[in-house]
């Protein structure tokens, strides 16, 4: 078990209020599982559950159930007064044959002999550290998930399947087979139909998960019959861990068996969630609630996928910037298809501080409804960052420089009172900043001269900026580069920022310029003007 104690929740004033009225999806979630129970009552415990499949290495999908879940979690907490039992499970379906080898592993040739075997059974390819492919994927997950802080416990389909836990439901399936099987055949082709059957056994000769149709299932032995890659026909009990279900079956019998309350699943699951729900009902017991998200895209529009290794890893966007903004990402919009690419992180962090900053002074309705009390579990604490992540990077850019204590030195000059000792965040800042510029900015730099009106409209800033006082403020110097670029004849003032952006700083887009002069140094900025001028930065 990881984290096994939630959060300590903030009851501010005005909280139980402001939850009650507000439509903010987590508390939309959670209100449909307390109508669950408004009959009956609460059992002894609510469970919520996440799915994960250790077939690749854990992706950002698999987080957004867990972080999603978890603000479902906390708004649940706020509207029972947090009197209620909760349990978050996140199951990995780590028995699963492991049907093809995914194509961002190393050490992929000596995987080769074990496909068809449980993932639990597959050798470890990346360091041999662990006991098997899945045990690394778990623990990889588990680390993850502990960096930021969530309350959960960790389930093991193989231990669950060999500890006799699904026993009972497993028997059940037997005694209901026929009845399962009038669910699943329609939904399957001819073909298919043929060869089709919820039991999966795990063959005594090879070891591998056998796709077989049954001979014989004896509900009243337990054990079903089928013929093993040998060629023999092969008695074996269903119990024990010597068989396990199809995944469709299999999630309608863990919901049964574990009495799940709550579970979220991406679209591509949407087809399927009717017939989840019939063969937990078919078992026994009730459906859990749904919330089905949509599907996270990667730079080219297509579905992100363990096995493809396309998108980004969790590994990655934490190379670049703080779990909160990861967060963020999973909270806005969760049934709306997002692309899911590096060029979506610097404005993330950026709108994190910014929800950050304004929550203090909101009033209770508006503070459920920000993305940080869902974030940080109903309790955020206040950060200064005095400068943003996108100024940060055009910084960097800027600067030419990778060094910390040079990046530090124009900062120290912005804000006197601000070093890395008194704003650490704002210094675990600049380190993001500096590797995003380094893989992803700098690479695609690209300076271009200036045209001779844009020539004279350089000219003209750089003398108004010498005229300036060098402690001048943002809004004054922005104020000034505005009046140049009408003087100029920009009737479309878009036009001149983006020169100055493509001239001075090798980019399309930027900071606002103000801001930009302000941190950077008016000093430093007109010798970027002159560089820029006298074509070096192009060179």
């Amino acid at each position: 078990m990881s984290g096994a104690n939630l959060p300590v929740l903030d009851f501010f004033p005005g909280l139980k209020e402001a939850a009650a009225s507000t439509k903010a999806w987590p508390f939309e979630e959670a209100r449909r599982v307390i109508k669950r129970y408004e009959k009956s009552g609460f059992p002894e415990e609510v469970l919520f559950e996440t799915g994960y499949g250790p077939s690749g290495l854990p992706h950002i999908g698999t987080f957004g159930e867990v972080a999603r879940t978890s603000m479902v979690i906390t708004a649940f907490r706020v509207l029972t007064g947090d009197k209620v039992s909760l349990r978050l499970l996140c199951f990995s379906d780590d028995m699963d044959g492991m049907r093809k080898i995914p194509g961002n592993i190393p050490n992929q040739e000596m995987l080769q002999e074990f496909i068809g075997k449980p993932l639990t059974e597959v050798p470890d390819p990346f360091t041999g550290e662990f006991p098997s492919f899945a045990h690394h994927n778990n623990a990889k997950l588990c680390e993850f998930l502990d960096q930021f802080g969530f309350a959960y416990e960790f389930a093991s389909a193989t231990e669950y399947y060999k500890s006799g836990r699904f026993d009972k439901m497993l028997l059940v399936a037997a005694e209901k087979y026929t009845e399962i099987m009038d669910v699943m055949l329609p939904t399957l082709g001819e073909e298919r139909q043929a060869t089709y059957s919820p039991f999966l056994p795990i063959s005594p000769t090879t070891g591998r998960v056998l796709y077989v149709p049954m001979k014989e299932v004896n509900a009243k032995d337990g054990t079903i019959t089928f013929e093993d890659e040998d060629g023999s026909d092969t008695t074996i009990a269903i119990t024990g861990g010597k068989v396990k279900l199809q995944w469709k079956p299999d999630f309608g019998m863990r919901w049964a068996a574990l009495g799940v309350d709550f579970e979220m699943y991406g679209k591509d699951h949407q087809i399927n969630s009717n017939l989840y729900d019939r063969i937990c009902r078919i078992l026994g017991a009730r459906a859990p609630e749904h919330f089905i998200y949509e599907l996270f895209l990667d730079q080219n529009g297509e579905k992100i996928s363990k096995t493809k290794g396309n998108g980004l890893t969790i590994d990655e966007w934490l190379t670049y910037a703080p779990p909160e903004s990861l967060s963020l990402f999973m909270y806005q919009k969760p049934k709306t298809a997002k692309r899911l690419y590096f060029d979506v992180i610097p404005r993330q962090v950026d709108e994190y501080f910014q929800h950050l900053s304004a929550y203090e002074g909101q009033d209770p309705d508006k503070k459920v409804q920000n993305p940080v009390w869902h974030i940080h579990s109903g309790s955020p604490k206040p950060v200064e960052l005095p400068v943003s992540y996108s100024m940060l990077l055009n910084l960097v850019s800027a600067s030419n420089s990778e060094d910390k204590s040079v990046l530090w030195g124009f900062i120290s000059q912005y804000a006197a009172d601000v070093t890395p000792q008194t704003h650490p965040v704002l210094d675990q800042m600049v380190e993001y900043a500096i590797r995003y510029f380094r893989d992803f900015v700098k690479p695609e730099k690209s300076f271009r001269a200036a045209s001779d009106k844009e020539r004279g409209a350089l000219t003209t800033l750089r003398e108004r900026l010498l005229a300036l006082d060098p402690a001048s403020d943002a809004e004054t110097i922005q104020t000034e580069v505005f009046a140049v670029g009408n003087e100029h004849g920009f009737e479309n003032l878009r036009e001149w920022f983006q020169a100055l952006y493509q001239i001075l700083l090798g980019q399309d887009q930027g900071p606002r310029f103000g801001s930009f002069v302000a941190l950077y140094g008016i000093g430093a900025t007109i010798q970027m003007i002159d560089d820029g001028l006298a074509g070096k930065l192009v060179n």
